[in-house]
Formats: C-alpha cells, structure tokens, sequence
C-alpha cells in the first residue's frame, strides 16, 4: 500500500517570506517609534555599548547642567545678602568719618551716631544668621571651613577649599619665629644743639613722605611731639617710639626709634637725616629699613609660608593646605610647639560635570560681625567689627580701620563665590560626541 503526502511548497515558500518580512517590519517599526538605532543587545553588542555610554553621557550632561543652574541660584542669593552688607559698612563708614569730626560734634551726637551703627550692627548679623537658600545656611560660617585653636597667641583666620578636616585631635601647629615689624633706632640721641642749628629728617613709607625741619627754641620733647604728629598727618603707618614723657626730661636727649605698624617683610620704610647716626649712618644718605620679618613654621608637619602674623598652608602641602592661622607671640615659643587646631570643612560643593570628580567647591566665610575686621591694629583694642566705638575723634579713627578691613573681606567673600572654579586636575571634559 502506497502513501501520499499532500504538500504545497509554493505557500510554504511564501509563508516563510511573510514570516520573516513581518520580523523585518517588527523591527524597523520598533527603531521609528523609539528613534533608537540599537534597542536591544541583539542589534549589535558592540554598538550597544558605544550607546549606552553615550546615552549616560547625554544625561549626565543634562543634569548637570541643571545643576550648575541651581548653583548660580544660589550664589545669586548669597551674592544679594553680601550686597546689602557692603551698602550697611559703607554707610557705617560714613557715620564714622562724621564721629571723627571732633571741633564740632557734642557728646549728644556722637551718642546718636553710636546708636544708628549699633542698629547697623544689629543688621549685619541679622542677615548673616537669615540668608538661606532652602535649608542651608549661607553666611553665618556653616558652609566654609571652621576651626578652633588651642594655644596661646594663637587664632584661626581662614581655610580654603582644597583644606581637609582634621581628626578629633587637630593638626599640631608648630612656630620657628614669630613676625615683627621693620624697626630703626639711631645711633646718636637728638640734642637740644641739634635742634637750634636746624636738623632735617626725612622720613618715606608707602609713597608719602614727610620733610620735618626742627624749629630753634622748642626742646627735644616738643620736637619729637612735633615729628610724630607729622608723621601721623601724613598717613605713614609709622610709630616714633619713645619714653613715656612724664619720665623724661623735656631737655634730654633722644635717640629717634622708628617702627612699623605693620608685620612682615613686605613692610619696609627710608629715613635720613642731615647729622649721621641721627636716623642715617651716613649723612643725606637714605637708609631703607626692610628687617620686618615674617611668621616661620609648620601645620600638621607640612610645608606652610608665612605673612607677617599670618601662616599659610602651602599649596600642595597635603592635608593643611590653605589653612590660615594668626599667631600674635613676640617670640616662638620653646620647642616650638604653639598648639593644635581643630578643623572641619564644610564648603558648598557643587556636582557640575558629567563623570566623576567634576565638581566645584566654594567656601562662604561668616559675615558675622565678630569675624569681620579681625586683626587690624589699633589704639582702642577694637578686635572685631562688633566692639567698634565712636564715642570719641580716636575711637571713630580706629573704627574706620576696622570698618575698612570688614569691607575687604567681604567685598573678599562677593569675589571668591561669584564665578564656581573647579578643582585643579579635574577639568570637565565633554565627550567625543559633543566636540
């Protein structure tokens, strides 16, 4: 018995195409609809990689620049904030400049100019501990890097970025030499002699200089009085240091000391005189006084360079870069070992690239007025912002020095947070596909 088999190849044949012309149109359809080109492993592995990666990218880009949006809100904010406080010092500056007009001021007046900074104070702090973007506080020190030393004569003063923070022990701070000030003392006292025949002292710092001529008849002390004030009215950030007057003769002579207001090398100042060894070794030969020096030391055992008072974590040092620590000691002290400070960074940090390590830091230092106008020297002891007086013609001249160094450092602040810089060696790169 034979068999039969019913078949019909040429359907078949056409099924099979069908079959495999709706797979193709699957797929073709699928990659219109998505816009992708590879939308599975099975398209190609080797392009689904290349996608996927550039995919990321194009996200991380996008992102990224949202956040560096945000970021600008943000310092837009602190900016307006910091705004208002340099429109509140310039007009306590203002008010200053009036207490200093001594001749026709009363104490009532100067009681209200008192008052009106007291309220301007009261301001500064005020926006200091409000601005806010969301929950962070911008500019009452929470988002820089805070420390706390321990030791005397020693004072945190600021950190940058690059800054890390220390354990629960600190970073040891170690001082060689401490800071002075340019100083000339001369060789022969100042005679009443001197005096009548007619000296002349010629005396230059920072561009102004002061020609003092003696005057036949006035006694030493008089004549010295005379030299300071000069000295004073001509703005040189010079000290003519002498014996307290009520020990001294009027008639005995002096030898003439001169000093710099201000620490360090970079301060330097000429002095000459018509009699030799009087202020100059040799006669109408200038002398430039550069023996001011500068802090000497080490924080956390890193290399660190000094300013006058001021020691500076040497950039790349490590672990203490950027850290600024003021020490106000005469000398060093023995051993050398000053003290720790405790430190903890606490600095906006920014996420403004697409990969890793793309990102910028930006410290906002406190505006505070106990921060603002530290160190600056003056007769009234002001040590910040905060205990300025105007009381008086010398307390409303050592309040605008204050007031002028707390302009700085927040005109300082606007600076360092208006444009976000990004960490050297870690440079946004865009990838190929954007170039």
């Amino acid at each position: 018995m034979s068999l039969r088999v019913n078949h019909n190849m040429s359907a078949i044949n056409a099924h099979r195409n069908v079959i495999r012309n709706a797979d193709a149109q699957a797929r073709t359809m699928e990659k219109l609809s998505s816009g992708l080109k590879i939308n599975r492993a099975a398209d190609s592995p080797a392009q689904l990689q290349i996608s996927e990666n550039l995919r990321a990218q194009t996200a991380g880009l996008t992102q990224a620049i949202d956040n560096s949006e945000m970021a600008v809100s943000l310092l837009q904010t602190a900016e307006g904030a910091l705004n208002e406080v340099s429109s509140a010092l310039i007009q306590a500056r203002q008010l200053a400049v009036h207490a200093g007009n001594e001749g026709v001021n009363d104490p009532n007046m100067l009681q209200a100019d008192q008052s009106e900074i007291n309220n301007i104070l009261q301001q500064i702090n005020r926006v200091a501990t409000s601005t806010q973007y969301g929950h962070n506080y911008l500019l009452d020190g929470s988002r820089a890097g805070n420390g706390v030393t321990t030791g005397k004569n020693l004072e945190f003063v600021d950190a940058t970025t690059e800054a890390h923070s220390s354990g629960v022990g600190g970073y040891d701070i170690r001082i060689d030499h401490a800071a002075s000030r340019a100083n000339h003392t001369g060789s022969v006292a100042l005679t009443q002699g001197m005096i009548d025949s007619g000296e002349q002292i010629t005396v230059s710092e920072g561009g102004r200089i002061v020609n003092f001529a003696t005057e036949k008849g006035k006694t030493v002390e008089q004549t010295l009085n005379d030299l300071s004030t000069a000295i004073n009215d001509a703005g040189l950030a010079l000290d003519l240091i002498r014996p307290y007057p009520p020990v001294t003769d009027g008639n005995a002579p002096q030898a003439i000391s001169f000093r710099h207001k201000e620490f360090g090398s970079e301060h330097t100042f000429q002095v000459a005189s018509n009699t030799a060894g009087l202020v100059s070794n040799v006669a109408n030969t200038s002398v430039v006084v550069t023996n001011g020096t500068n802090v000497a030391g080490e924080i956390n055992g890193e290399e660190s360079v000094g300013k006058g008072q001021i020691l500076t974590g040497a950039h790349g040092s490590g672990t203490a870069e950027g850290i600024k620590i003021r020490y106000t000691g005469e000398a060093a002290p023995a051993g050398g070992k000053a003290g720790t400070v405790t430190f903890s960074q606490n600095s906006l940090t920014f996420q403004i690239g697409a990969n890793t390590d793309q990102h910028a830091e930006i410290s906002l230092r406190s505006i505070k007025t106990n921060d603002l106008g530290r160190g600056e020297n003056n007769s009234s002891n002001f040590k910040s912002l905060s205990e300025i007086l105007v009381l008086n013609a010398d307390q409303a001249q050592d309040a605008i020095r204050v007031i002028d160094k707390a302009i700085e450092e927040v005109n300082s602040n606007r600076g360092d947070g208006s444009i976000p810089e990004e960490q050297p060696g870690k440079q946004p790169e865009l990838p190929p596909y954007c170039t």
